[in-house]
């Protein structure tokens, strides 16, 4: 064994020491790096050599130690975990969102909403036949007919602006899908090419699991790990990334509101492949595509449209129903208080067809020219089983179950996210007083490892210097 092996003992410590103090330093500079990972060095011990003769011995020491690998302390299930409980939680808010932002411009219970004028309503039209003579009353109550019109006008119109903006919300999100694509695939090649020159590329790693989560939570994309390290991504168990390519989505079917009450969906395709669906198992895209169907798939808005097209032709039905068999103070036969103009839908094109006051009629033929029975009889529309009051409560409890059904299910998911999340984080993020003690443990190994390499050169410099000089 050579006089100088103690020396390359010491430098292997020296230098496998530094290294990973140069990785716990690395880890606690990404201490707060949103998806770092963090790394460690594994040592392993260098075999004494054996001289191959034949009266060779070996003093049975090692050689000293090297770094065998920086490892990212990951825990591949637990990344799992958190992207299936993303892609459900991305889901559910999708649709928890949707529905709380049409229970609020409903605006139920409150003296503005739909509620609230059609008692208005009801109201004016027994005003009327309470003083079927006074002027007054009837300018009132063709004003409440109005404020009904309008707000249902108003309800569809919101329907529908919350539905163009969750469709703009889609195309915006599979344009940040397919970036995300194109960018995992870049960092696909990037890290085999830098693996296969012997290097490490986890911090390139890090970034492409924060793409992988992303996608999960956009389109429930899962993921399938090659043997060369390259990881592809998978939607609807098709590739959106292969190895160093990406294909691309893009959202078709419906482009406005009256497609889609038409019965016409709105679908995520492959771009390339614009008749096969992509299959949108999960994620936000997919919540937002199940609020986009049209009513008889059970899309919320289109549902609501049609609800808000029902009350407005139930109203003006019933309403005209009875006000054609009145008369107006003149003798004149009353009609439609009500009309529907066409090509539109009723909950839009609804208006008040009479105006002025002296051509509502309040009562029976041949019963006096200020009767008031036909009035009282709309009048009491507002409290009839059928009536448009009684559909609409039924429609704004049902709106508010689901609301909440909804908003249950997705504090659920949320919560089921953040324990997965914190399990992921308890493997994986960088512990401050863990690194200080590795970082302490480090240094004195160096300093120890320093120290003997001194202890060897003083003794090669006492053999080396003052050997022979005895006696002079």
């Amino acid at each position: 064994m050579s006089t100088f092996s103690g020396v390359s003992t010491a430098l292997s410590s020296l230098i496998a020491q530094r290294q990973s103090l140069d990785v716990a330093a690395q880890n606690v500079a990404n201490a707060n790096t949103v998806g770092y990972t963090r790394q460690r060095a594994t040592l392993v011990p260098v075999a004494g050599q054996s001289v191959p003769a034949m009266f060779a011995t070996s003093p049975g020491v090692g050689q000293g130690t090297r770094t065998a690998s920086v490892d990212r302390l990951g825990d591949v299930f637990l990344d799992a975990k958190v992207r299936s409980a993303g892609s459900s939680a991305a889901y559910l808010a999708a649709r928890a969102d949707a529905h709380t932002t049409l229970e609020k411009s409903i605006g139920e219970p409150a003296g503005t909403g739909l509620a609230g004028q059609l008692s208005d309503f009801w109201s004016g039209w027994a005003d009327v036949a309470n003083g079927s003579d006074q002027g007054a009353a009837r300018a009132v109550l063709l004003e409440r007919g109005t404020a009904v019109a309008t707000r249902l006008a108003t309800l569809y119109s919101d329907a529908r602006t919350q539905w163009q903006q969750a469709r703009s919300t889609t195309s915006a999100l599979v344009d940040r899908v397919n970036t995300a694509a194109e960018s995992l695939a870049g960092l696909n090649e990037q890290i085999l090419a830098i693996e296969n020159s012997g290097g490490t590329a986890h911090e390139l790693a890090d970034q492409r699991d924060l793409l992988v989560t992303e996608l999960a939570g956009l389109v429930g994309a899962t993921t399938r790990v090659r043997q060369n390290g390259q990881v592809d991504v998978l939607v609807g168990g098709n590739a959106l990334v292969t190895g160093k390519d990406a294909s691309r989505l893009a959202v078709a079917g419906a482009g406005s509101f009256a497609q889609a009450t038409g019965g016409q969906a709105v679908s995520v395709v492959w771009a390339d492949r614009p008749e096969q669906p992509a299959g949108l198992e999960g994620g936000r895209v997919a919540g937002l595509l199940s609020v986009l169907a049209p009513p008889d798939r059970g899309g919320l808005l289109t549902e609501a449209a049609a609800g808000y097209d029902a009350l407005a032709t139930t109203i003006a039905d019933q309403v005209n129903a009875l006000h054609r068999g009145a008369v107006t103070p003149g003798g004149a036969p009353g009609g439609d208080f009500f009309t529907v103009t066409a090509g539109q839908p009723p909950a839009l094109g609804l208006t008040v067809a009479l105006t002025s006051g002296a051509q509502i009629g309040a009562g029976t033929a041949g019963a006096g020219a200020y009767d008031g029975s036909v009035a009282t009889r709309i009048a009491a529309l507002g409290a009839s089983a059928d009536g448009p009051d009684a559909r609409w409560r039924s429609d704004v409890a049902d709106l508010g179950v689901r609301t909440s059904g909804a908003v249950s299910r997705a504090t659920v998911a949320g919560t089921a996210l953040a324990a997965a999340e914190q399990q992921q984080l308890a493997g994986a993020s960088v512990d401050l007083d863990e690194e200080t003690v590795s970082m302490l443990a480090f240094q004195r190994a160096y300093e120890g490892a320093a120290r003997v390499l001194t202890a060897i050169d003083e003794m090669l410099d006492t053999l080396i210097n003052r050997t022979g000089i005895v006696g002079r």
